[in-house]
């Protein structure tokens, strides 16, 4: 009697990532760390600048224009080179902009530069996953990168409060190194160690291979970069599975930037807690969003992908539910299941959209188009949320905008996509 072969662990293969991806998300983790650090840091600079209090916004958006404005240009650079050059050089502009703060250079300026740092990054590295990774794990590489960046953005908040804190800077060694340093302000140390974060992730970035994809470059002139760009955008929309996914990552988004300033006012109003506390809200839905990216990861395969359209309505529903949380345990759930629906809802609908986009343009043209539109929406989404404030709107009136506009655009999303695979099925 024969002995039988081992079995193969069930998914075994769709777990084994591309040479390299481990890599890069060490270096999106460690990147995002010193991103949302540096965030806390420049502001407390402006503070210690006595500078005017609406200078601060002005800082998330002179770094989210870069990805609008240049949208075009970086898709193109990310297909004309091979994706982990480019990834190494946004990281070099990040390195130089965050130096040239200790070199003098205006902050504000400094902060514009990392954005245009970022910018060039995000095509580049979404690119290189679309290229190395067949569909069946392009959920599962999604949920990954989408896990190493939000933890990121919760670690990198507390290392930020950690570096301006008054523990910090009057700390023996953070004194004993500004003393001995050139510059002036007490936060030069923090500084110092956020430019070595972003050489350590230009060592990590070394290791990560070419994609073995050929480069393409299609020309640098002004108006025929700006006449396909527009052409990559029609094809885009119009593409039924493209236009279902590039709405709700472009909607997802701009919400998603209204919703960390939202929770903050909800604490102040709703719940009379302070800034503190509103940090550990945006931090436990943050880790509902890691759980969610984990489970669409392991429930939902791409060909799947559309089914979560309606956890966006229960997203929509959820929020004026805010209204009616008065304690703060409760909060803490709310903003976890709202984290989890977040995930399980957009890391999906993300591949889908990296899949039809290389398959319709390329890996930079369409993250460049998905860069466009998404952080278009967070301009305008703040926009909207600051009138609302101007307007001295209740806490209550904003919930029910918001959510009432995000549950019908999500079911007119729903409606459209169905009519649309019904007349041109997927291929």
């Amino acid at each position: 009697m024969s002995t039988p072969l081992p079995c193969k662990p069930r998914d075994a293969i769709a777990l084994t990532m591309s040479p390299g991806f481990h890599r890069l998300m060490g270096a999106q983790g460690l990147a995002g760390l010193a991103d949302n650090a540096l965030l806390l840091v420049v502001i407390a600079m402006l503070i210690e600048q006595s500078k005017a209090a609406h200078w601060i916004p002005l800082l998330k958006l002179g770094f989210t224009l870069s990805y609008v404005v240049l949208g075009p240009w970086v898709g193109r650079l990310a297909d004309a080179w091979h994706k982990p050059r480019v990834m190494q050089w946004a990281n070099a502009l990040k390195w130089m902009a965050v130096l040239s703060i200790l070199l003098g250079l205006d902050v504000m300026l400094a902060y514009v530069w990392v954005g245009l740092g970022a910018a060039i990054y995000s095509p580049a590295k979404y690119g290189w996953i679309t290229e190395v990774e067949p569909p069946h794990r392009l959920v599962r590489a999604n949920a990954w990168i989408e896990v190493s960046t939000v933890s990121a953005a919760v670690f990198g908040v507390a290392l930020g409060g950690v570096l301006i804190s008054d523990a910090w800077t009057a700390s023996q060694l953070a004194q004993a190194v500004n003393a001995w340093a050139w510059w002036d302000s007490r936060y030069g140390v923090s500084v110092l160690l956020i430019v070595g974060m972003y050489a350590t992730v230009a060592w990590i970035q070394r290791g990560i291979p070419h994609s073995g994809v050929p480069c393409q470059s299609r020309g640098w002139h002004l108006g025929r970069v700006w006449q396909d760009f527009w052409i990559d955008q029609k094809t885009l929309w119009t593409d039924p599975l493209g236009q279902t996914s590039l709405a709700v990552t472009t909607l997802f988004w701009g919400v998603g930037a209204t919703m960390q300033l939202l929770v903050l006012l909800w604490c102040q109003q709703v719940l009379g807690l302070g800034l503190d506390q509103g940090a550990y809200l945006q931090a436990c839905t943050a880790v509902g969003v890691v759980l969610g990216a984990w489970l669409a990861g392991r429930w939902v395969p791409l060909h799947q992908a559309p089914r979560v359209l309606v956890l966006g309505v229960v997203l929509g529903l959820m929020l004026p539910l805010m209204n009616g949380v008065q304690v703060w345990p409760l909060a803490l759930v709310v903003m976890l299941l709202v984290g989890v629906i977040s995930g399980l809802f957009v890391v999906p609908m993300n591949a889908l959209l990296q899949h039809r986009g290389i398959r319709l343009l390329s890996a930079g043209r369409s993250i460049a188009v998905q860069n466009v539109n998404e952080n278009a929406s967070v301009v305008t989404m703040m926009g909207v949320y600051s009138a609302l404030l101007y307007w001295q709107c209740p806490f209550e009136t904003i919930t029910w905008v918001l959510g009432g506009f995000i549950a019908t655009c999500m079911t007119v999303v729903c409606g459209l996509h169905a009519r649309r695979m019904r007349r041109a099925p997927a291929h």
